[in-house]
C-alpha cells in the first residue's frame, strides 16, 4: 500500500512538471491539484511536495528540452541581467524559475526591487518611457502576508514581474503564500557568475 502511495506521488508530480514546464503553471499548489483530479485523486496526502515537483520540473527539462532549455536560461538571465542594470538604483534581486533554472517555455521572469515609494519605481519606468502594466501580489513576509504592487513589462523573451517591496525588506526572505516556499534571491553580481557558468558548460 505503501509503494502503490509513493507511486501515486510520483506520478502526481510528473504531471505537474509537465503542466508547469509546457502548459505556463507557475503555481505549485495549483498544479498538483489539477494533476491530481486528472490521475483520479485529490486527497491531501497524496500530494507530493513542492520539492518533489520541482525534481521531477528539472527531471523533464533533462529528458525533454536538454537542447533548448540551456540556451532558454541563458537568454532570460541575460536579459533579466539587462533589466537589472537599467533599474541599479532600487537594489534588484533576480528571483523565482529564471534564478533556479526551472523556468520553462512560458515562465515569467521574477526581479525583486526596493524602493522607498511605488511611486518612485513609475515615475522611474514612465521617464524612461517603459510600458508596464499595474498588478499585485500576496508574499508572506515576517509571518504576516501582505500585498505587494506589481509592474509588468513585455520582455524580448517573455513576461518581467517587477515586484516592489520595502527597503527594510531587505532583510528577511519572503515566502509563496499559497506554498510557504521561500523565494531566494540573486543581485546583479550573483546573476552575473550564473550567467559566466553557464557559459563554460556549454563549452
Amino acid at each position: 500500500m505503501r509503494d502503490n502511495s509513493k507511486n501515486l506521488r510520483r506520478l502526481i508530480a510528473q504531471q505537474a512538471a509537465r503542466m508547469m514546464a509546457e502548459e505556463g503553471w507557475s503555481d505549485y499548489a495549483k498544479a498538483k491539484r489539477k494533476a491530481a483530479r486528472q490521475l483520479g485523486c485529490a486527497e491531501d496526502h497524496s500530494l507530493p511536495s513542492n520539492a518533489e515537483i520541482e525534481q521531477e520540473l528539472r527531471l523533464h527539462h533533462e529528458i525533454f528540452n536538454s537542447a533548448s532549455q540551456p540556451q532558454r536560461l541563458h537568454l532570460l538571465r541575460s536579459e533579466a541581467l539587462r533589466v537589472m542594470q537599467l533599474l541599479d538604483r532600487f537594489n534588484p534581486h533576480l528571483a523565482g524559475a529564471v534564478l533556479d533554472g526551472t523556468a520553462g517555455r512560458y515562465a515569467e521572469t521574477d526581479i525583486h526591487l526596493f524602493a522607498d515609494s511605488i511611486k518612485d519605481v513609475e515615475l522611474f519606468l514612465l521617464n524612461q518611457h517603459i510600458p508596464y502594466e499595474s498588478d499585485e501580489k500576496i508574499w508572506q513576509l515576517a509571518g504576516e502576508k501582505q500585498r505587494f504592487p506589481v509592474f509588468l513589462l513585455d520582455g524580448a523573451h517573455g513576461v518581467i514581474r517587477l515586484t516592489i517591496f520595502a527597503i527594510d525588506d531587505m532583510r528577511a526572505l519572503p515566502k509563496n503564500a499559497s506554498h510557504g516556499n521561500t523565494q531566494l534571491r540573486a543581485d546583479m553580481a550573483e546573476v552575473t557568475t550564473l550567467l559566466q557558468d553557464g557559459v563554460h558548460d556549454n563549452l
